[in-house]
Formats: structure tokens, sequence, C-alpha cells
């Protein structure tokens, strides 16, 4: 159940209560694709840092180890040790980014695992078979993931397919919570609005499946080449259509700066690789801009990533040694950034919910912005 506490201007402030902890939104959910933080990130260091969510993959865990394995083992929380909050990705937008060969079929699609060539077939019900084996809190509806420059016919049959696969995933997943040796029978699903940049596609689409109330609502199909200000402009006309008193999430999403204005247009859940993944070369964030610690600027800089910071990286480690553990090529650099980037995602998120409970949200933003974009 999804609880909207407080509204400042469009921004929301709730409070989702799952069989695995409430969830206090807006939240940041930290990616670990293959039921781990990419960085040597354990899932009590995701405790230290704040994390409420932690997000794995469908596609990438059914090929491996498998989900059976993974239900055999008791379930996902079980096999990675982590007993809060779990979304799993449905695996659709892998399909059709991973998947060099693939066929698109009413039924689903049929395409070669990236792993070892493998034939593989995913539809709605294997997509939420998957997940009920993975004992998710929260499984994601399969849809089509179409290039956001596909023609306005093709995204009309293709958002047509991803609603007629929804109504599938629901009717399933109903199924699955019945059965007596699922192991989570309270999983959530959320629906995915499809449409590109066409913005009529887009909101009939929202319109559509708002009527099946579902768990929450994501938007998808964003941050795949599009202009940050086409993204918020679809933002803008889709999410008013979205049932406010559910979740509305945007996946893939995203910097600093695109999180802070999502918020402003009434999104709540977010999920993007970026802190790991700029981590992991060296690119931490601040309060001040993006700093590359590889920069000869840092060799003799005994301060902390960020002065201030809270995160166990800024109390313990300086810049120098830090940079010294990047130019040697030494994992313990690369986790070490991790941790600080994902620490101050969550932190970030933690202030923006302040923020919006002390109807201060608009300034909060502003504050925020300029000092992001002050390099």
């Amino acid at each position: 159940m999804y609880e909207l506490l407080k509204k400042d201007g469009l921004a929301k402030r709730g409070r989702l209560h799952t069989v695995h902890g409430v969830i206090e939104t807006p939240v940041f959910m930290n990616v670990g694709t293959i039921a781990a933080i990419k960085g040597a990130v354990s899932t009590e260091d995701l405790k230290q840092i704040k994390t409420q969510v932690e997000l794995s993959n469908t596609y990438h865990l059914h090929v491996r180890p498998g989900d059976e394995v993974v239900k055999k083992l008791g379930g996902l929380h079980k096999f990675m040790v982590w007993d809060k909050p779990i979304l799993t990705d449905s695996g659709g937008f892998q399909v059709f980014s991973l998947a060099g060969l693939r066929k698109i079929k009413e039924e689903g699609v049929y395409f070669h695992s990236h792993i070892d060539g493998k034939k593989i077939f995913m539809g709605p019900e294997e997509s939420m078979q998957i997940q009920s084996n993975l004992a998710s809190t929260i499984a994601m509806a399969f849809d089509e993931c179409p290039s956001s420059v596909a023609d306005r016919a093709y995204m009309e049959q293709s958002v047509d397919r991803t609603t007629r696969w929804l109504v599938r995933c629901k009717a399933e997943m109903e199924r699955l919570n019945g059965l007596p040796d699922t192991i989570n029978k309270k999983q959530m699903l959320f629906g995915i609005n499809q449409g590109g940049i066409y913005e009529d596609i887009r909101i009939r689409h929202a319109q559509e499946i708002a009527k099946l109330d579902l768990d929450g609502y994501a938007v998808g199909g964003l941050a795949v080449g599009e202009s940050h200000e086409e993204m918020y402009r679809i933002l803008e006309c889709v999410v008013p259509h979205l049932p406010e008193h559910k979740p509305t999430y945007l996946m893939g999403v995203g910097t600093p700066a695109n999180i802070l204005e999502a918020v402003d247009r009434g999104v709540d859940f977010f999920d993007c690789v970026y802190p790991s993944r700029n981590g992991r070369h060296g690119h931490v964030y601040t309060n001040e801009g993006k700093r590359n610690l590889f920069n000869a600027r840092y060799e003799l800089d005994d301060r902390p990533i960020e002065e201030g910071c809270g995160c166990p990286v800024c109390r313990t480690y300086s810049r120098a040694y830090i940079r010294h553990l990047l130019k040697a090529r030494e994992m313990l650099g690369m986790r070490l950034c991790v941790l600080h980037n994902l620490y101050f995602y969550n932190t970030m998120m933690e202030e923006i919910r302040t923020a919006i409970d002390n109807g201060c949200y608009k300034e909060y933003k502003e504050a925020k912005l300029a000092g992001l974009l002050a390099k």
C-alpha cells in the first residue's frame, strides 16, 4: 500500500508499505544487476550507506545462475543476504538491447543469450514466473522497449502489444501469488508506460494501464538518447495521467540533476547505474559538482572526497590515497568511489524528502542544482 503523505507543487512525499519493509519516497534504488552492486559492494555496505531498495535484473539472473537455482536457495533475499525491499526489472530492456538476434511475436520474444548463445523464449508469463522464483518485493511487467526514434505506426503497434502483455502479466502474477510453493505470495506488480516521444501515445497508454489498478506505474523508454528537455516534456505530459495515489517510477534515470527535475514533475522512484559506473572510473559526486580523482591535482590532496560528507569513505580516506589506488588499478579504489557515490545519492534522496516535508522543495532544488552545476 502506498501512502501519499504530502505534496509540494507536483513533488510527492510518500511511503510504500511492502512485505519486506517500508520504502520512504522519493527513493533511489541501488542497482545490483546480478544480485550484487558492481565494485565489490556487500549487502552490509548497503546498510551503511542508507540503501532502501536494491534492484536486480530478471534476464541476467535467469541466464546465470538461473532463477530455479535462486528459488531452491530460498529466493533472492536469502541468496544475497538482504532483508529489505528488492525490485526486479522484467528483463524486457535487456532482451531488446543485448540480444542481437530476436523475433518479437504476440506470445513473447525469441532471442539468444548474450553469454552462451543459447536460444531463449521470454514472454509475460515467463517473466512473471522468473520473478516469482526470485521472490522479489516488486516485479516489473514485461514490455517491449521500442527504439526512441521508431516511427509512429510502429510505436502505436508496440504500445498496444505492451498493454496486452501487461494484462497477461497481471493475471499470471495473481495465479503465482496463490500457489502453495511461491516464496513471496505478496509480490507487487508495477506496469510500464511506453510511447517514445509521442505525447498522445504516452497519454493514451497511461490512461489505459491506470485502469488496471496496479501497485505502481513506471515511465519507460526514456534516457535512451533523447535530450533532457524532451524527457522532462514527456514527464510533464504523462505523469498527470498516472494514478497519483500510486508510486511513479522513472526507469534508468539518472544524474542528480535529472532526479531533482523529475521529482519536481511528480516522480518518486528512480534507478540508474551512473553512481556505480562512474565510481568505478574514479568519477565521484559532490555538492560542488563531479570530480575526476585521476586528475594530478589530487596527488597530494589529503582531504576527503567531500569535506563534511558522512560516508564511511570520507570519514577515513583521502583523495590522494584513493587516486593512488585508482592509478594502481587496485580494486579498493573503485570500491571506495562506488560507496561514496551511492551514499551521495541516498543522502540526496533524504534531503529531497525533508525538503518536501518542509514545503520548500523548489528552493532546495535550485540551491542543489546551483552547487552541482558549479563546475
